[in-house]
C-alpha cells in the first residue's frame, strides 16, 4: 500500500462508504522520522536521568530495559492480542503515568519502573518501532518495520 492510497470502507451491515484515504501510512517524511528519533533519544535521556536521580545503579538499568518486551508474548495468541499487549506497554502515556505516579507518591520503585518504560519506548522509537496494528507485528503507526528507515 502506498501513502495516500484510497480504500473502500464496508460497514458491518454491508453498506459501502465512499472511498477514504487509508489511515495507515507506509512511511513518514524524512524530517518527521528525524524528529521522532530525537524525541526517542530525549526519552532515553530522561529515563537514565530519573534512574540515576533515584540512586539506582546503572548496571541494572540495561537488563531491565528488556523487561517491557515480555509484552510481545501476547503475539502467541495472535496478532490482535499481541498488538494490544505490546501497545499497552510501549507508549508514552503508560510510561509517563507510572513515572509521574512514582514521583508524586514518593515511591522510588514506581518511578524507576516508569523510567524504564519511558526509556524503552524511546529506544523503540529511535529504532523505528511504533505502536502495532492488529494486522501484523510489522505494521506500525510509524510505517512498516524495515522500510524507509
Amino acid at each position: 500500500m502506498t501513502v495516500g492510497a484510497r480504500v473502500e470502507v464496508v460497514h458491518g451491515d454491508g453498506d459501502r462508504a465512499s472511498a477514504v484515504p487509508d489511515a495507515r501510512v507506509e512511511s513518514t517524511t524524512p524530517w518527521v522520522r528525524r524528529w521522532l528519533r530525537a524525541e526517542g533519544i530525549a526519552a532515553v535521556g530522561l529515563g537514565v536521568a530519573v534512574w540515576l536521580a533515584n540512586g539506582a545503579q546503572l548496571i541494572w538499568f540495561v537488563p531491565l530495559l528488556l523487561v517491557p518486551d515480555v509484552s510481545m508474548l501476547g503475539y502467541l495468541r495472535g496478532p490482535h492480542a499481541g498488538a494490544i499487549t505490546y501497545n499497552v506497554v510501549h507508549n508514552w502515556f503508560v510510561g509517563g503515568l507510572v513515572l509521574g505516579l512514582g514521583v508524586w507518591l514518593s515511591q522510588p520503585a514506581l518511578a524507576l519502573a516508569g523510567a524504564v518504560l519511558v526509556a524503552h519506548t524511546g529506544i523503540d522509537r529511535v529504532a523505528g518501532y511504533g505502536l502495532k496494528y492488529p494486522t501484523s507485528f510489522q505494521e506500525t503507526h510509524l510505517g512498516r518495520i524495515g522500510r524507509n528507515r
